[in-house]
């Protein structure tokens, strides 16, 4: 048996003995977790450090260093998405459909149950190990994770706090598993472990995405992918439209709920786009321009011209695309061609505009007068975040616990055969 083969099959294991797990035990895990991670914020850091010396060395993006780094911010919002989601009620075992069938004597019931074994495959951001951890346990879930090599000595250290908290409360420490071999051979093979693991969740790029869907024999919910627009309509307020889009484009670059897009209704180019354009500027944002966007800001600093590519693209930089549109059906048509189906919004103080807009457009999470960048199971009130679903069978959005629970029907007689 495969070392890969192994841990798939201690996972399976792991998961059957959850099935007896008592949720005030599983909370004491997952609080006992927490309280690890921030007890050893100082070896994580410096473990941290390590991987994030080693990318710097290969010349990795500011971007790519921001998603790898462990900071005390960001590892108190490890613990404390923990702790969130151990507040929360488990949803395994809520009943959501009871009939009784009085032809036939029997009562059928329909249950939330645990899937089982999930394995989720995610790039450079360590604090994903924590999040995974927290969903699946708490939805008497084990986890295989599967992460990118730069980000392996962080998500070794995370995980052997994990598994000792695991022990530490009674519980099979299987239930949480990282694979070392970051390989893209060993992936692939992961995604064929269907003997085992009952659901993959890759959380990555459009490559990992892809690789997944062409590649894995086991059920996969496609996530993350986020060409995301702002659409100023003609009658959107100047002032909102640029705090928005700066907020949505420059608070982090790098993550999926950033504003890559911009729409803009031609009847407000040479108002609007200015003071967008001004916001931007402080960032150093460059904006690629299709020709009357261009014309409307030509003075701007940071400017170049857009190609048809470049409207399908998400930077995860300081880089905007920028189309001019003359409608509103114009907008929602360009958006729906060149969107991953993520998060979309329109600035406008038309409310029959605004409902137009969010009833027709293909995404995931749809907004009015807001920043793409609240797309996250954290403000949403999920707690932790397993990824944000763009994809429309089972889950869709961010995803928290309701996602990582399947149901099973329960039908109960007194000798009951068919009549």
């Amino acid at each position: 048996m495969s070392e890969l083969e192994l841990l798939g099959k201690n996972a399976k294991k792991a998961a059957e003995k959850l099935l007896s797990a008592t949720e005030s035990l599983i909370d004491r895990a997952l609080l006992l977790a927490a309280r690890l991670l921030r007890e050893n914020s100082e070896m994580l850091k410096a473990r941290n450090a390590e991987d994030v010396s080693n990318a710097e060395k290969k010349g990795k993006s500011a971007a790519f260093i921001d998603r790898l780094k462990l900071t005390d911010k960001v590892i108190s919002g490890m613990a404390e998405g923990i702790e969130q989601v151990a507040s929360l009620k488990s949803p395994v075992g809520k009943e959501i459909y009871t009939y009784f069938n009085k032809e036939q004597d029997i009562k059928i019931s329909k249950k939330n149950v645990p899937f089982g074994v999930i394995g989720i495959i995610f790039e450079s951001r360590p604090n994903v190990t924590a999040d995974a951890f927290a969903l699946c346990l708490k939805t008497g879930n084990s986890v295989i994770l599967r992460g990118g090599s730069d980000s392996l000595i962080s998500n070794k250290a995370i995980v052997s706090l994990l598994r000792r908290a695991l022990k530490e409360c009674g519980i099979d420490e299987n239930a949480v598993s990282l694979i070392e071999d970051t390989s893209h051979e060993t992936a692939e093979k992961f995604m064929k472990l269907d003997k085992y693991v009952d659901l993959i969740i890759p959380r990555g790029g459009a490559s990992l995405i892809k690789t997944a869907v062409e590649n894995s024999t086991v059920p996969i919910i496609e996530t993350g992918v986020g060409n995301c627009h702002v659409y100023i309509d003609e009658f959107a307020d100047g002032k909102k439209s640029a705090e928005v889009v700066f907020n949505a484009k420059t608070q982090r670059y790098s993550v999926c709920n950033a504003c890559e897009s911009l729409v803009v209704h031609s009847a407000v180019l040479n108002s609007i786009l200015p003071l967008i354009a001004e916001r931007l500027g402080e960032r150093n944002v460059e904006m690629r321009c299709d020709d009357r966007a261009y014309e409307a800001i030509k003075g701007y600093p940071y400017l170049a011209h857009a190609s048809e590519e470049d409207f399908f693209t998400e930077y995860g930089d300081a880089v905007i695309s920028v189309k001019t549109v003359d409608s509103l059906q114009e907008a929602v048509d360009h958006i729906n061609v060149h969107g991953t189906r993520h998060s979309e919004s329109i600035m406008t103080e038309d409310a029959h505009r605004a409902e137009k807009f969010m009833s027709e457009i293909d995404a995931a999470v749809v907004y009015h007068n807001a920043s793409t960048r609240f797309s996250d199971g954290f403000v949403f009130g999920l707690g932790a975040e397993i990824g944000i679903s763009t994809q429309k069978l089972h889950a869709r959005g961010p995803m928290g616990l309701d996602a990582l629970v399947t149901t099973k029907y329960f039908v109960t007689g007194d000798g009951a055969v068919r009549k």
